[in-house]
């Protein structure tokens, strides 16, 4: 008999203890080499832990368990011989195989006499008829789908993960008008690494910084002009799309050049400048809203960051960012107007000194030389650290954001149309 102890790798520097969020197999399973077995979560993101080996596994640590980097959670008997019918393709992949041939058995030649057409013998009731597997199980209960109502696709009427994935996009109807509970039961969670470690760091940010916020309003128009007017020739060009995103990071790498105090940080007594601007993009995931930072942006052109964003959000999406990818940052943008946000205050994250907010475009009444029209405006926030930051400059950066923005041709010099330059076409 053969065993392999797997240890808790090191996620990164600094992080000495993980926490197993959930197991994705059961004690007994036979795993196959790089299958994701586990997820584990630190204080700063939710990783998976592969097989390093193909056996029969056991489990050191339960769901919940704090473990040392280097502990050992699990063992795999590598000696151990693959049970008869073990499939290492995942649901969905076994889903699409079986599809094609259910497919055939529909279209076969119908029966000439009908009449004499034997009725299909009734589907076998097993154990196994609504047992979800453990993939699945865990999505159900990340967005609350009720399993009773989920029919499955799996052998003997098993639930798939792409069952639920399946039911979610049909949606489930209204069973009553009545409210949504009412029974007055409750329910306790421990609350994930990475939660807890974003609660304290939140409240020691009110405690141990002087933030302030300044707010401004944007007209976005101009910028909307120019999407509309080049968006096709954009994405047929760059083979990305022309979002906002890319606006507001070159404006703000053009006035962080101009205002050093806002891409700094304090460390203790001294004051750290950075001659870069690693711009972090809050970006939404499954596991919850993530910071990938955008290297060197004040180097990027615009197609330049939308790609780069692009790349960063699908890492994000599909649970492949890494750690690295979100480590370093100087300077953040967050945007709460993709949820609907008019207004807030956000909270900076130290060591970084500053935090710019966007938020949700909606057409107001403006004056505009002495009339009255109705332009799309966008509120935006800086949050700052005012024991370096004064607010001369907070303001003053700001403002200058506003000016890049409301006329986007002051971001770039050059012979060409202003506009076509900034596009890169």
């Amino acid at each position: 008999m053969s065993v392999l102890e797997m240890k808790v790798p090191s996620p990164g520097e600094s992080i000495s203890e993980v926490e197993i969020a959930e197991w994705l197999v059961e004690d007994g399973d036979y795993v196959e080499k790089d299958q994701a077995v586990a997820e584990v979560d630190s204080d700063k993101a939710t990783l998976e832990l592969p097989a390093e080996a193909s056996g029969i596994i056991t489990l050191k640590a339960e769901n919940g368990d704090t473990v040392a980097v280097g502990d050992v959670v699990c063992l795999i008997d590598t000696s151990a011989e693959k049970p008869e019918g073990h499939s290492s393709k995942s649901e969905p992949e076994a889903a699409k195989e079986e599809a094609p041939k259910a497919e055939a058995k529909e279209t076969t030649a119908p029966n000439p006499n009908p009449v004499a057409e034997k009725t299909s013998a009734p589907t076998k009731e097993t154990y196994a008829k609504g047992t979800p597997s453990v993939a699945a199980k865990k999505l159900a209960d990340e967005n609350n789908v009720p399993l009773e109502k989920v029919n499955g696709t799996g052998k003997d009427g098993r639930l798939t993960k792409q069952d639920i994935v399946a039911a979610m996009a049909a949606g489930f109807p209204a069973e009553s008008t009545q409210g949504w509970g009412g029974t007055r039961d409750t329910s306790t969670a421990k609350m994930k690494m990475l939660r807890r470690k974003i609660a304290s760091r939140l409240v020691a940010v009110k405690n141990e910084t002087a933030m302030l916020t300044t707010f401004n309003e944007v007209d976005m128009k101009p910028i909307m002009d120019l999407r509309n007017k080049y968006k096709v020739q954009f994405k047929e060009t760059h083979g990305t799309n022309l979002g906002f995103m890319s606006f507001f990071t070159k404006a703000v790498t053009e006035a962080l050049n101009l205002f050093p105090q806002v891409n700094s940080m304090i460390d203790g007594d001294n004051m750290i400048s950075h001659n870069y601007a690693d711009i972090g993009i809050a970006v939404s995931s499954p596991k919850g809203l993530m910071v990938p930072v955008v290297r060197n942006a004040e180097q990027l052109s615009l197609q330049e960051i939308e790609k780069e964003i692009k790349r960063l959000a699908i890492k994000a999406r599909d649970g492949k960012i890494a750690i690295e990818d979100m480590e370093g940052r100087s300077f953040t943008i967050t945007n709460g107007g993709v949820f609907g946000s008019m207004l807030s205050t956000p909270i900076i994250n130290p060591p970084q000194s500053a935090i710019l907010g966007m938020h949700n475009i909606v057409e107001r009444p403006v004056a505009i030389n002495g009339k009255v029209e109705i332009r799309p405006i966008m509120y935006l926030a800086l949050s700052y650290d005012h024991r370096i930051i004064d607010g001369k400059e907070s303001v003053s950066f700001l403002v200058k954001v506003k000016e890049m923005l409301e006329n986007p041709t002051k971001m770039i010099f050059g012979a060409k149309p202003p506009e076509e330059v900034l596009l890169g076409l």
